[in-house]
């Protein structure tokens, strides 16, 4: 669906302003959009996880680890497929965010993954760069992911930065100059980067981040003694179908979450770069690609 036919449908959640605004520079931020019970709910099961974490000591299918992590100090990085490993998640997934989404890609929502990621008072945390789409290239970039703070969230926390209307110019190499996936931009590609007109994404607990998967984005470090959890869920219009393997599918991977399936692809004329084959798992994929190659959708239309 074109960004025209998706504003044409009554909006759910956001307003038009806000719509227009992400089909404008790629982005929108909405401060404590998320009703308090629901957030209440969410918030204590991410404490749960949080204190299953102080008996890992290593990273495996459900945590992963940070440095320095212990039972008295635990640096949990990321809840991995948060959908799978509680009900509250998937509820959450299914529920007030899923009509965000559905005023950004059209009625006919595709829930693609979730995770819950951490940052702690370490340098070593900073997210690079990058555009989400290179991961997994879909017929169309009618793809987001939106984010939700677990709590309050500032310029402290390392909030999520995005370059606006970034979404609209071609996509960067995610691989480095020996042809290894890397998922992030170059030092070099960075560099050109003008931060100038950078907005960082702060907001109280319940507030959310959108961006487009082609939009550029990274978040700087946390300064904060305090944890900074973001939910995160990524969703697809339904005639958005993927080209690739998914790198890590869920239990729920490609379910309706609103609408229905569609039978006909949409397709856009951009190309968009494929990344390595996922189909052996992440771990399976992090070195050399197979084939770097991107792929024209206009030329496979013809």
């Amino acid at each position: 669906m074109t960004p025209e036919e998706i504003l044409g449908y009554p909006a759910r959640v956001l307003t038009q302003a806000q719509r227009e605004q992400y089909f404008e520079q790629g982005y929108v931020g909405v401060e404590s959009l998320v009703p308090q019970d629901v957030l209440s709910e969410v918030q204590a099961v991410t404490q749960q996880f949080l204190e299953e974490s102080r008996k890992e000591t290593a990273s495996g299918l459900v945590f992963d680890i940070g440095p320095g992590h212990s039972a008295e100090n635990p640096v949990l990085r990321r809840l991995k497929k948060p959908d799978d490993q509680h009900a509250t998640y998937w509820k959450f997934a299914q529920a007030i965010i899923a009509d965000v989404a559905a005023d950004l890609v059209g009625p006919n929502v595709v829930f693609h993954h979730s995770k819950l990621n951490f940052k702690w008072f370490d340098e070593s945390d900073t997210v690079k760069w990058h555009q989400d789409i290179q991961f997994f290239p879909h017929t169309n970039y009618n793809v987001l992911t939106i984010g939700c703070y677990l709590a309050d969230t500032d310029m402290q926390n390392g909030p999520l930065a995005v370059k606006p209307g970034s979404h609209n110019q071609p996509l960067f190499d995610q691989y480095d100059k020996g042809g290894n996936w890397t998922g992030m931009l170059s030092d070099d590609d960075a560099a050109t980067i003008d931060m100038s007109d950078v907005p960082y994404l702060t907001g109280p607990a319940g507030s959310i981040t959108i961006h487009n998967a082609r939009t550029l984005h990274f978040s700087p470090s946390s300064k904060s003694a305090v944890p900074r959890p973001l939910l995160l869920n990524c969703y697809t219009s339904s005639d958005a179908k993927p080209y690739t393997p998914h790198p890590d599918p869920s239990s729920h991977t490609y379910e309706i979450v609103r609408g229905e399936h569609v039978k006909w692809a949409s397709h856009d004329p951009r190309p968009c770069q494929i990344p390595p084959d996922w189909s052996g798992g992440p771990a399976a994929s992090c070195g050399r690609a197979r084939e770097l190659v991107w792929v024209n959708i206009f030329r496979l239309q013809r």
